[in-house]
């Protein structure tokens, strides 16, 4: 046991607890990833690694150190045989120039690879196998054509970080360092401000795509959990991740600070590993805290979106084989009147003729009038029944969770921002009877599986289907008309807690 006296931390792992826009990777989770590669590469003096985002070096270093274990009886002399894998198997890309610096540090032990102190005594450049070069975005029409990034918010000087990585700015990946690699392992940026930092588009993918144009023996890299069910403009990135046989191993974390400390990533992280050579189902853990479920293996292409919960599988199942209409048949579409959730063009007392509009403004509900003139869209719906339900309701993080905001009977006639999302029917009694569906737990699951943010969108609620509006819905009806067996059930309600008023 150690002395907590004389205890000496791995910088490594005390670089990983800082909060960053680009996360750092502790040890213990570089090593979990590189645990899933063959033993059998561990002693191949030919493999070559690379890490096309490096920031720490951590990856490298583990590496490092595995293939100076592995490779010990095949060059028995120790400088010789760290020589040989410095300078012919492990590579990477830093992803700035701070980060080549900190990462050349914790792998040859020196700022600089030929360096006096640098553990490697082969090279004759201060960059040796990390390399670092500053790349400008290119810019069309305001936006980087490899990236995304805006222009307004990324053209900056040269005194500024670009953030133009080099790794994903080029349509010929293999040019970097012109060789083919085994192994291509990382931790990518997960995202860049696009439009001055009101909203964030997803980079991740970009690696990863990147990356299996290299066409490796093997593929891993940490990335938000978010493409299983959503993300801004990656519905092509999940379809062909699900739809890639080679993924063989998926590992997710739902809570994301539960391997990068003090870290918040929405919707959690995984990691995975892609195998050219073979192809087949896909073994899936989820690791919520001392929770483990799987290794499951799995068709990752079964449905549209990942369902992250191996065990919620045959619940979806038994009721998807009813084959019901889903409830998006008579659920508003995002906007469903044209309003932003910042819409205020309404007034605080009704005049006659006047529409009430629902909106949420600083987490508060509240509600005015609007002149019927002034509503253009979907003048068919304000005429109609129609339960409120809140489009933004937490991520879902913590266990059991509401999944959904109250949802709450607005009278005909009557009209919301986009703040709200609603069910609409044609009369009171069909409305109080969706809302007691709303509060079920059973529903509430079912948009759990499609729900990875706390925005869930009229798509995630795909999987709910109608019932007949003829009574007030509970858990223990819906239970026994899916036929749920006690373990089901179980597991619903130790997802989803119960809908109270005083629940909010």
């Amino acid at each position: 046991m150690l002395n907590s006296n004389n205890y000496n931390p791995d910088v490594l792992t005390c670089l990983a607890n800082l909060s960053s826009d680009e996360v750092f990777t502790p040890p213990q989770l570089a090593n979990q990833i590189l645990d899933m590669l063959p033993e059998s590469i561990w002693g191949d003096r030919n493999a070559r690694f690379l890490d096309p985002v490096s920031k720490s070096g951590v990856f490298l270093r583990e590496i490092a150190k595995r293939l100076d274990a592995g490779l010990a009886e095949a060059i028995p002399d120790r400088q010789e045989r760290i020589n040989h894998i410095f300078k012919n198997q492990i590579f990477g890309i830093a992803i700035t120039e701070l980060t080549a610096l900190l990462s050349r540090r914790s792998v040859y032990c020196s700022k600089t690879a030929d360096g006096k102190y640098s553990v490697c005594n082969q090279f004759d450049n201060p960059q040796g196998n990390i390399r670092f070069d500053r790349i400008e975005h290119s810019w069309q029409n305001g936006r980087c054509t490899f990236c995304g990034a805006s222009e307004a918010s990324y053209a900056r000087g040269d005194e500024l970080e670009s953030h133009a990585y080099e790794f994903i700015h080029t349509e010929s990946p293999k040019e970097v360092f012109k060789m083919k690699f085994d192994v291509i392992v990382g931790n990518p940026p997960y995202q860049l401000g696009s439009d001055g930092g009101t909203r964030d588009i997803p980079i991740y993918n970009k690696f990863v795509d990147q990356a299996k144009k290299l066409n490796p023996r093997f593929l891993s890299m940490i990335i938000p959990s978010r493409w299983m069910a959503g993300g801004l403009g990656l519905s092509e990135f999940r379809s062909t991740m699900l739809q890639d046989r080679r993924i063989r191993k998926l590992v997710d974390y739902p809570v994301a600070s539960e391997i990068f400390p003090g870290v918040e990533v929405k919707g959690g992280v995984c990691y995975f590993l892609w195998e050219r050579d073979t192809e087949g189902d896909c073994a899936v853990q989820t690791v919520r805290g001392n929770d483990v479920v799987g290794p499951v293996d799995r068709n990752l292409g079964e449905y549209d979106v990942f369902v992250r919960d191996s065990r919620a599988l045959d619940i979806l199942r038994k009721v998807q084989r009813r084959k019901e209409p889903s409830i998006t048949d008579i659920l508003a579409v995002d906007k469903e009147f044209g309003w932003t959730s910042n819409f205020d063009g309404f007034h605080d007392k009704k005049e006659r003729g006047d529409v009430a509009i629902y909106y949420i403004r600083k987490t508060k509900r509240s509600s005015g009038w609007i002149e019927r003139s002034a509503i253009g869209k979907s003048p068919e719906l304000v005429d109609t029944w129609k339960v409120m339900i809140p489009q933004a309701y937490g991520a879902g993080e913590g266990i059991p969770h509401q999944i959904l905001g109250q949802p709450f009977v607005a009278p005909n006639p009557s009209v919301c921002t986009q703040t709200y999302l609603f069910v609409y029917v044609d009369s009171k009694d069909a409305a109080e009877s969706v809302e007691s569906y709303v509060r079920t737990r059973f529903l509430r699951f079912l948009v759990s599986l499609r729900k990875i943010t706390q925005h869930a969108t009229r798509s995630t609620y795909t999987w709910v289907p109608q019932q007949a509006w003829d009574r007030i819905w509970t858990d223990e009806e819906l239970y026994k008309k899916y036929k749920l067996t006690a373990d089901e059930v179980a597991l619903i309600e130790s997802m989803v807690r119960p809908m109270d008023a005083e629940n909010e």
